[in-house]
């Protein structure tokens, strides 16, 4: 069953049985041992695994139902013949996996990497795969993985193939949530398939490169390949061997019992260790020679392939590594066009992007940068290389020019990898439904504002109205509650680093003072003193105890906690000082001991620093950070979300201290800008792109929707800050059209011009006129959110299609009409595409205590919503109000039955809704009010917002989501030419 699928289990139980006869007391006494098993139990645990990997199976020849879906599991119990009871069983034991799987942008091609030949050769991946387990994954994160490491394999050139093509890829993850588990499982895949020369580019610092391949020797190279020849007991043979001075060697780096050569596998040469970056290597070339039992043959041959050793080198990305390592190929001469190479590129869009201005380049000649160039050198000399990048910011990636052939675009598949479960991230920080400025539950439960606007000294010796000393206080509270949870036997104790992250500034003659400045209010602090203890206590009371797990161990007083700060403290100031300074011109600056969060036991510490700390490098143990460094590029600021990860055990006890009012830039360009709404900003850009790709993934008649090189213009549509440095011809492609039935149409970025807004607004005359006067309860049905029935209030009408679609058509914009892909598919609901007959229009009103009227041209009173711009942008965060959304979905999802106790009738089939909103640009409500002095508001204060959803049923299923033009890069100026 393991290959094939899942067969009649008890006919197959029999026929691998010693029996002569099938013996009902055998089928009864598996059905009553799976009936009364515990969670732990070893037989249930082995079928959890082979049902996970059944519902995560992608395309398997032995069904035809998606793979993660409830249809997939009955199946699977079909195949297998259970019976009712059991089912339940296992449905009990066993959840299906529903959440979504990597998201696969791709050209089409030849598939080769099939099941069973993954099967037949994955000792490396077996060997991963059994470490990611004891390391306490669970089964449907280990299927995840093999499924997202698959989706890249899959995508990479067959090793063996004669003509050689090299793939170019980017897979795309979140920031801190497991990029490198990603790339690990797939080198242990494609070492496995037969790939021969591994190159990582691990960073910019050794301090990064070093952590890679501490990773990659602990997970995927094993002891046996660390250790060579040497004898792992004979002290003397160890000398200059890694990681003797490394507290997990050797129990928990991965081990195959044998040299993998002994075992019929075959063995892996490192070229780099965990302190030594690649040198021009000692033995001249030999190190790089690949034996070939077959000289007649070419190396990709199969019978020298897999009798070849592999390469692993985990390289720094600097021009005179790359230098060495470039050079040293060169001297293989024609070999080199035989060897399956893969490189992965970490932190892709750092370093590696061709940044040099194209004005600038000579005529038929690119210039490149040093590390760009290097990278590009490699691929020349290895057409055999596959190029897979990895970031969680892919904007300057996916804007490399895909008319330079030498350069990185992921020409041949983009891969978006989903949210991790117990990852922490954007939504456990912002609340992105929120539209009023309210505080939700994420920013509650998380969010600090540095400042303190009320004044108030936060302790006597310290008095500058910021929050530094309460964040410190809190560092020092969340140590004592890990100490705590320690000793009540916590599952994901123990607390091995506990850390805090200051960052104000890139300078590092500001770090200095400011590490010194905390370590004056560490000492004057008095954390075991009354007034420590009084301070410690009431953030205790208005803060940690009312925001903590109730599944986690945490004392119900300060009392119960007052025993374990002082332990804290001692562990924070350790060695004399809480606080690390994290920064430096070179390497030997970021050689600290107390940094190594590999071969020091604990890391209790206050890291001060900038840019640095600031990408790639895992900050463990991060709980509190305070934050309030400025930067214009958003790909910087999102890079430096640190607090973002994995945090078990005491993800209630994170908090993040950051600027609401920060000075951006200097003299008359100064502006102050809110870094938490801009965090909340470039996550929304993120996410919104993350929907794009998920929604054109899918195959229509078995071929793509989007291919990586009609990605651009996704981009540029949704992400307006994106500014492609004039380089046009990274454009080649335009989107025209985009088709979303049953899908929200919500453009956020409404001019801020005085003249258009008041003309926009004169467009919705007559649809304000037919709403004038009207009022309906839209009721909401009660659903997993919410077990009771929700309503506001609304004005609404019913308008023509091609009334509606004569105003949104006559609207103008600053930058653009960012309508125009979505007018053309509405444009097409006449008869053409679909036949859409009206559009129910709703005007939200708020609550009674919040509701601020007035007229608008003369129509109404109506509701007026606040809306504020997201920082630096033209774009609001959000139109609709979540339950307006909810309701107008239900409405669409339904159209044949009317909303429980509302008064709208059924929708039909041809008939969509739209959300209107006069919406004033507002900070605070008294702003509103302004406008609503007279009771008429002006036109220029009143933006027209909009969310229109066609209906489900306006769509040909046979046509594509989307259309693009591309254009012709031979002829820069020309018209632009139908791809179609």
């Amino acid at each position: 069953m393991s290959r094939r699928g899942p067969k009649h289990f008890a006919k197959l139980a029999f026929a691998l049985a010693d029996s002569e006869e099938p013996a009902d007391t055998d089928v009864a006494g598996f059905h009553e041992r799976i009936l009364a098993a515990a969670p732990g139990d070893d037989l249930l645990a082995v079928w959890r695994r082979k049902l996970t990997a059944w519902d995560f199976e992608q395309s398997p020849s032995w069904s035809a139902t998606t793979a993660r879906t409830p249809e997939r599991r009955a199946e699977v119990y079909d195949n297998l013949a259970l019976d009712t009871d059991l089912r339940k069983a296992f449905d009990t034991a066993v959840p299906v996996h529903t959440e979504p799987g990597p998201v696969t942008i791709s050209r089409e091609f030849q598939p080769w990497y099939t099941r069973e030949q993954a099967a037949n050769r994955a000792f490396y991946w077996t060997s991963y795969e059994r470490l990611l387990r004891r390391k306490g994954w669970g089964d449907a994160a280990v299927s995840g993985l093999d499924e997202a490491a698959r989706a890249v394999v899959e995508r990479l050139a067959e090793p063996t193939r004669d003509d050689p093509y090299g793939a170019r890829g980017l897979v795309v993850g979140y920031v801190q949530s497991g990029k490198t588990a990603n790339f690990t499982g797939v080198t242990a895949k494609a070492i496995d398939a037969g790939y021969r020369l591994v190159i990582v580019l691990g960073g910019t610092l050794n301090l990064l490169r070093g952590q890679t391949q501490r990773r990659l020797d602990m997970e995927l190279i094993g002891r046996e390949n660390i250790l060579g020849a040497a004898d792992p007991n004979d002290p003397d043979a160890l000398v200059g061997i890694d990681y003797q001075d490394d507290e997990d060697w050797p129990a928990k780096f991965v081990s195959f019992g044998a040299r993998p050569s002994d075992l019929g596998a075959f063995d892996i040469e490192r070229l780099t260790s965990r302190d030594r970056d690649y040198m021009s290597l000692e033995r001249g070339i030999s190190a790089l020679e690949f034996e070939k039992p077959d000289r007649t043959r070419p190396l990709y041959d199969p019978a020298n392939l897999h009798a070849a050793r592999a390469r692993i080198m985990v390289v720094k990305k600097n021009k005179s590594v790359l230098e060495k390592l470039v050079k040293d190929l060169k001297k293989m001469g024609p070999i080199l066009s035989e060897i399956p190479a893969l490189i992965i590129d970490d932190e892709s869009d750092q370093a590696s992007v061709n940044t040099t201005d194209p004005k600038k380049w000579e005529d038929g000649k690119v210039t490149r940068t040093a590390i760009n160039g290097q990278i590009s050198a490699l691929l020349k000399l290895l057409p055999r290389a596959q190029y897979v990048g990895y970031t969680a910011t892919p904007f300057a990636n996916v804007f490399i020019d895909p008319g330079d052939e030498e350069d990185l675009f992921p020409r041949d598949f983009l891969i978006s990898l989903p949210r991790p479960a117990a990852y922490m991230g954007v939504q456990d920080f912002h609340d992105l439904d929120t539209i009023d400025g309210g505080e939700g539950e994420a920013e509650k439960k998380h969010v600090r504002d540095i400042c303190d606007f009320t004044g108030t000294p936060l302790m006597e010796a310290e008095s500058t109205g910021d929050r530094l000393q309460e964040a410190m206080d809190a560092f020092v509270l969340t140590g004592a509650l890990k100490l705590y949870r320690e000793k009540h036997s916590v599952p994901s104790g123990p607390f091995r680093h506990h850390t805090m992250l200051v960052h104000e500034s890139v300078r590092m003659a500001e770090h200095a003072v400011l590490a010194e400045r905390i370590r004056t209010m560490w000492r004057n602090a008095a954390y075991t003193g009354p007034a420590g203890h009084t301070r410690l206590a009431s953030l205790f009371d208005k803060d940690f105890h009312t925001y903590a797990d109730s599944s986690l161990p945490t004392p119900e007083t300060y009392a119960d906690l007052k025993p374990f700060i002082s332990g804290s403290c001692q562990l924070i100031n350790r060695g004399g000082s809480p606080v690390i300074v994290v920064n430096g011109e070179s390497e030997r600056d970021y050689a600290q001991p107390d940094l190594d969060f590999d071969r020091t036991p604990n890391v209790w510490k206050i890291l001060v620093g900038g840019t640095k700390l600031s990408r790639g490098f895992t900050v463990e143990g991060l709980t509190i950070t305070y934050y309030r460094r400025t930067t214009q590029q958003a790909d910087t600021l999102m890079q430096m979300g640190r607090w973002f990860g994995f945090r078990p055990g005491y993800r209630d006890l994170v908090r993040l201290y950051i600027g609401r009012e920060e000075q951006l830039g200097k003299g008359r360009n100064a502006k102050t800008v809110d870094l938490y709404e801009a965090f909340e900003a470039i996550c929304r850009d993120e996410e919104l792109f993350r929907a794009e790709l998920a929604r054109y993934a899918p195959l229509v008649d078995g071929r793509p929707q989007v291919t990586p090189a009609q990605i651009p213009p996704l981009v540029a549509q949704h992400l307006p800050w994106v500014k492609p440095s004039a380089r046009n011809k990274m454009f080649n492609a335009e989107l025209v059209e985009v088709r979303s039935p049953g899908k929200p149409i919500e453009p956020a970025a409404y001019p801020q011009d005085a003249v258009l807004t008041s003309r926009n607004t004169e467009r919705w005359k007559s649809v304000l006129a037919a709403l004038s006067g009207t009022s309906a309860t839209c009721v909401l049905r009660p659903d997993e959110t919410s077990p009771l029935p929700r309503s506001f209030q609304a004005a609404t009408t019913v308008v023509p299609h091609a009334q509606l679609l004569s105003v949104l058509s006559s609207l103008e914009w600053e930058d653009g009409n960012v309508l125009t892909p979505h007018l053309t598919y509405l444009s097409q609901l006449d008869g053409r595409l679909a036949k859409v007959d009206d559009w129910l229009v709703i005007a939200p009103q708020r609550t009674q205590r919040n509701r601020i009227e007035a007229t608008v041209l003369g129509q109404g009173p109506f509701s007026l919503s606040r809306r504020s711009r997201q920082s630096g942008k033209q774009s609001f965060g959000r139109i609709s109000g979540l339950e307006h959304r909810l309701f107008a979905q239900q409405l669409i999802e339904l159209p044949d039955s009317a909303s429980t106790g509302s008064s709208f009738p059924a929708l039909g089939a041809t008939r969509g809704v739209v959300l209107l909103y006069p919406v004033v640009e507002a900070a605070q409500d008294d702003e509103v009010k302004a406008v609503a002095t007279t009771g008429a508001a002006a036109t220029d204060r009143v933006i027209m917002a909009f969310t229109v959803i066609p209906p489900k049923a306006a769509i040909d299923t046979k046509k594509l989501l989307v259309r693009f033009q591309t254009k012709d890069s031979a002829r820069p100026d020309a018209v632009i030419v139908n791809a179609d």
